[in-house]
């Protein structure tokens, strides 16, 4: 009966450490990315401030960036140029390495106004005038279908032959 007992032991702690569970891992030890915290500011304020790493935020704002490349942060607001700046780490003596400058201040142009389009002439319509009424033509009694003298009314122009009689 014990050895029974000891082989089921056996293979449920062999079974066991088949599946490490995620809390019992070292990888929770590991350091992740260093990162800094920059602030960006812009005059105007309300200007979107984009990461190269895909990070945004409207000025005035700050955000966590790592520090092991440096970074681009491009500045844009409607009815303004936009504006650029390279963050680079540096990295002291006994500090924690560092992105500069931090904070990040830009003050944004104005954009040129949009040249006017020109637009193309437009013709005027030509004046109205009064068109004179042609004078009717007079006209007469034809003579009565049955009459042998009456000759056949004639008729607009046809494309296609007259019928012969």
């Amino acid at each position: 009966m014990y050895r029974v007992m000891t082989i089921a032991f056996s293979a449920l702690a062999l079974a066991a450490c088949s599946s490490t569970p995620d809390w019992l891992s070292l990888d929770g030890l590991k350091p992740g990315p260093s990162t800094d915290t920059v602030r960006f500011e812009s005059e105007p304020p309300g200007a979107e401030a984009k990461t190269s790493s895909g990070q945004t935020c409207r000025t005035p704002c700050a955000l966590a960036l790592e520090v092991n490349t440096p970074v681009t942060v491009t500045f844009s607001l409607a009815g303004f140029q936009s504006e650029t700046e390279t963050l680079e780490p540096m990295a002291a003596t006994g500090a924690p390495t560092q992105l500069r400058p931090n904070p990040v201040v830009v003050e944004l142009t104005p954009a040129a106004p949009a040249p006017a389009k020109k637009l193309a002439p437009t013709k005027k319509p030509a004046p109205k005038t009064a068109a004179k009424p042609k004078p009717k033509a007079k006209t007469t009694a034809a003579p009565a279908a049955s009459s042998p003298t009456a000759q056949p009314q004639q008729q607009s122009p046809s494309p296609w032959p007259a019928p012969q009689r």
